[in-house]
């Protein structure tokens, strides 16, 4: 199910030249950075100065290994002179990452699209503690296409569908998609009972950043998400619960059906923030992105992508089992 035969980057750079310089050999990513106002001689004087937490060595050393680029793609030297408002791009490192012990499916690939199933406890993107050990730098690896883009995010507990953008030049249509909310998602997940709701049910409410930082929290104000509720199973000790949200929100679905008074189950942060603890498949949070649905914009035909099974779905397939499905 490869992609490298039509990978659209391929021809657009000199042979010398392995891949884009916004991916590194490895598949992760580049960061990118306008060099802000300030007194600073070199561009490393710059980085020092804007990453505190990383130490000169750290900084040399990436200028050595070519790690650092300009605005051509080209390498810096250790010396590059600062220039205010320079554009570079860097690549990210972080010593002794942690592994995540759990495998990517890849559900369908093409010239333009990538649909991949996350499993949980894999960021999509790089973000904190991962770089290397992330969908995105595994599929760039996998398909051998540095091109690839994530179209959307889902959290890092969550497991399921995630699409990617494999071509630049098609990007822009599929970006559309979710910016006019013209693809439908559809999530399950596993919950206490809302008997006394009466489904399907609409939540709508004002989400704004909590503490600490990292989650959300429903405040007074205009709604400003929105979440379609239904229930698939009704099991006896848990439901099943189809969601759909119409936003894209931040913990959106996580806040809502704690608000509810139905926390999802195994959820780490809502609606109370738990204790630090290793991730564990045996209490993985049971939210998974299930479905997705569109008309193609190129084709203008119906698509629909839908995740498999497996590892991390047991709760979830024990509760069909055992409950009533609607």
């Amino acid at each position: 199910m490869s992609v490298r035969a039509t990978a659209p980057w391929r021809g657009r750079y000199p042979d010398a030249v392995l891949r884009p310089p916004h991916v590194s050999t490895d598949g992760v990513p580049a960061s990118r950075l306008q060099l802000p106002p300030g007194p600073w001689t070199t561009v490393l004087d710059a980085l020092c100065a804007r990453f505190p937490a990383i130490d000169a060595a750290t900084w040399r050393g990436r200028f050595a290994r070519g790690r650092v680029l300009g605005a051509d793609g080209q390498p810096l030297a250790e010396d590059a002179p600062y220039r205010c408002g320079a554009e570079i791009t860097y690549f990210r490192e972080v010593p002794d990452e942690p592994a995540v012990p759990f495998a990517e499916t890849i559900v369908h690939a093409d010239a333009h699209l990538v649909v991949a199933c996350k499993p949980h406890f894999l960021p999509v993107a790089p973000t904190g503690a991962w770089v290397r050990e992330t969908l995105l730098a595994r599929l760039v690896r996998r398909l051998d296409n540095p091109a690839l883009v994530p179209l959307h995010r889902i959290d890092r507990d969550t497991a399921g569908l995630v699409l990617f953008s494999a071509d630049p030049a098609s990007r822009g249509a599929y970006q559309a998609l979710f910016r006019e909310r013209r693809i439908r998602k559809r999530y399950l997940t596993v919950a206490p009972p809302l008997p006394a709701l009466a489904f399907p049910h609409v939540h709508r409410s004002r989400l704004e950043r909590g503490a600490p930082f990292f989650r959300m929290r429903e405040v007074p104000g205009p709604a400003n998400s929105e979440t379609r509720i239904d229930v698939a199973v009704r099991g006896r000790d848990a439901w099943i619960y189809r969601l759909e949200p119409a936003t894209g929100r931040k913990h959106q679905l996580r806040v809502h059906m704690a608000a509810l008074g139905a926390p999802i189950r195994n959820d780490r942060c809502y609606p109370a923030l738990s204790d630090p603890r290793a991730d564990d498949p045996e209490h993985a949070l049971q939210l998974f992105a299930h479905t997705l649905a569109f008309d193609d914009p190129l084709t203008g035909e119906p698509r629909a992508f839908a995740a498999p099974g497996g590892a991390g779905w047991g709760q979830v397939d024990a509760a069909m089992g055992a409950g009533v499905v609607e």
